[in-house]
């Protein structure tokens, strides 16, 4: 096992170089609709984590689906965090959101992601959680 634990750390050193962009994991308070001026009253929610990520496409395509009376595209990102990152105060889930805070990448700033998935594992190098962008 030693040799695996020292290939490890390396490769998680290496994907936390690669963590160039700020994020803010949280979820989503129980905001709602002001039924008086129909304008939806965002609520505080929960942060489970705010910290050093990589965020990248999964994939250069997107879907298009109906939403309701609107078309929206949905891309595929991965969102990697360092493997080490002590346990969150809750653990994340499908539907909890990510925002970019910061990016070398000036057009990824203020990007809102939706948790689809969080993978586990004892050999992974990095804690990738997969999430959609829906515009």
């Amino acid at each position: 096992m030693r040799g695996l634990d020292e290939l490890l750390a390396r490769g998680r050193a290496a994907a936390r170089g690669l963590q160039r962009e700020r994020i803010r994991l949280y979820r989503p308070g129980a905001g709602g609709i002001d039924w008086e001026t129909g304008e939806e009253n965002p609520a505080d929610g929960a942060t489970l984590f705010e910290g050093p990520a990589r965020v990248k496409p999964a994939a250069h395509v997107g879907e298009e689906v109906d939403a309701g009376e609107a078309n929206v595209t949905l891309r595929d990102y991965v969102v990697s965090l360092d493997w080490d990152t002590p346990a969150l105060p809750q653990r994340p889930q499908v539907g909890d959101r990510i925002e970019v805070l910061e990016s070398p990448e000036a057009r990824m700033v203020g990007l809102q992601l939706w948790v689809t998935g969080v993978g586990y594992g004892s050999t992974a190098t990095a804690w990738r959680i997969g999430a959609e962008d829906r515009q």
